[in-house]
């Protein structure tokens, strides 16, 4: 299944600019969700990391894979369309190689378990086939507030 960006916008409360989904590209629900993100100069964290050395910072590398994981266990959540989802928490955090503008990052995300209103991902971004990032995650759901 691929997923345009209004698509996206349904399943995520995420929006400019913060919303770090530019497309999916495959999605098997409730499973894994591949996305892409097209990295421009155009992005704001580029005007103070770093000015002379623009590189992707690495916590929206992370927020990215996040965010496609949501994409994918959207359908396993009943409330998935009011409810809030947070991080719980990362670990096994890697970086490679710098992601910089005019690069295009694929998402990688995959669900291993669900405890209560908690899920276990996996994460992995590639730029160019090559690994840039990779982390395991776990994404809490809440009520969101009336």
């Amino acid at each position: 299944m691929i997923l345009d960006i209004l698509e996206i916008k349904k399943r995520l409360k995420h929006r400019f600019p913060f919303l770090l989904i530019d497309r999916v590209i495959e999605l098997e629900e409730g499973v894994s969700c591949t996305a892409l993100k097209n990295v421009s100069i155009n992005e704001p964290f580029f005007q103070g990391h770093f000015p002379e050395k623009p590189i992707m910072p690495g916590v929206l590398i992370v927020e990215a894979l996040a965010q496609t994981a949501g994409i994918a266990g959207y359908s396993l959540h009943a409330n998935a369309d009011k409810d809030l989802s947070f991080f719980a928490g990362f670990d096994n955090v890697k970086f490679k190689t710098p992601v910089v503008p005019g690069d295009q990052l694929i998402l990688k995300s995959k669900f291993i378990a669900k405890k209560r209103n908690i899920w276990f991902m996996e994460g992995e971004a590639f730029v160019d086939d090559k690994l840039v990032a990779r982390a395991d995650f776990k994404l809490a759901t809440v009520p969101a507030p009336e």
